[in-house]
């Protein structure tokens, strides 16, 4: 556990994935999507000169995510536009909040509206479940932890939303963990599972070494290697309260495959030290968030 702290830490205090030239790429490349050669229903019904206040309001309650990412799509429409973002990213908004205010140019807050709303909506929708997932395994203190289920090109800022709901990144990709699934089991043959362990171990110095296991026998397997992680694959709380007792400690526990809101708290309660769930990034509805004209 002691590395999964590091890791939270390390994420939260490190690059921000909200800036940067990624970002700044993936917001040209959107805008460019969405807008083409101009926006033809405010070039034939607003003025140039008008101008207005607009607020992002939250629909429903919600964990704020995106929002810097928002004000750049703004910005990168008009630069004279004003961006305030009133609730950070991370914190919780209730039903009916405002969440950004706009000032400036009708036409440029009409142009990024939907290029704006459509990442803010999507990034608050991964915090925001991962923040109940979060505060149903509270009480025993297990980790959840995202997986590579991810958009791609997203991936930065999906982890991001995760870390903004109280989650944990799991490997950035496949260069940074060594995680032995049933594919590369597979290829391994009939050859033991723990002699698989000590192979990447000798091959990744220095890379942590986590490999998956579908029975409590495969657990006694490989525990004599002593993997840095074990992942229990698609088991029922049950069979992971035998995995965890048989254990004892030596090595820490994430637990994979069928968990969802409704059972995760037994999960979190059979001794397992983590939890991996890629709904966080592949399946969190969106945020009911809406951008409404205050003042013109």
């Amino acid at each position: 556990m002691a590395e999964l702290t590091e890791r939270v830490a390390g994420g939260r205090a490190g690059l921000d994935p909200t800036r940067g030239a990624a970002v700044r790429g993936l917001i040209r490349r959107a805008l460019r999507e969405d807008i083409g050669p101009g926006d033809i229903t405010s070039r034939a019904l607003v003025g140039p000169a008008r101008t207005v206040c607009a607020e992002i309001l939250a629909r429903r309650r919600c964990v704020v995510c995106g929002g810097p990412v928002a004000a750049q799509v703004f910005r990168a429409v008009d630069p004279s536009l004003r961006v305030e973002c009133l609730v950070p990213d991370g914190r919780a908004a209730p039903a009916g909040a405002a969440v950004m205010r706009l000032r400036g140019r009708a036409r440029s807050v009409l142009a990024a509206e939907r290029t704006a709303l459509n990442v803010m909506q999507r990034l608050t929708g991964m915090a925001t479940l991962t923040a109940r997932f979060v505060r149903r395994v509270k009480p025993y203190g297990t980790a959840i932890l995202d997986t590579r289920k991810t958009t791609p090109g997203w991936r930065a800022l999906e982890k991001y939303a995760v870390r903004c709901g109280g989650g944990t990144n799991h490997r950035a990709g496949l260069y940074d963990r060594v995680l032995i699934k049933d594919t590369h089991r597979a290829l391994w043959g009939k050859r033991s599972l723990a002699g698989a362990v000590r192979a990447a171990r000798r091959r990744c110095p220095g890379r942590l070494v986590e490999i998956e296991v579908e029975t409590p026998s495969e657990l006694a397997a490989v525990l004599p290697a002593r993997p840095d992680w074990i992942l229990l694959d698609n088991m029922d709380p049950a069979c992971l309260r035998r995995c965890a007792r048989l254990c004892r400690g030596r090595c820490p526990l994430e637990a994979s495959g069928g968990i969802t809101m409704a059972n995760v708290r037994a999960v979190a309660a059979s001794g397992v030290q983590a939890i991996s769930l890629g709904c966080l990034t592949h399946s969190a509805p969106a945020a009911d968030l809406s951008l409404e004209i205050a003042a013109g």
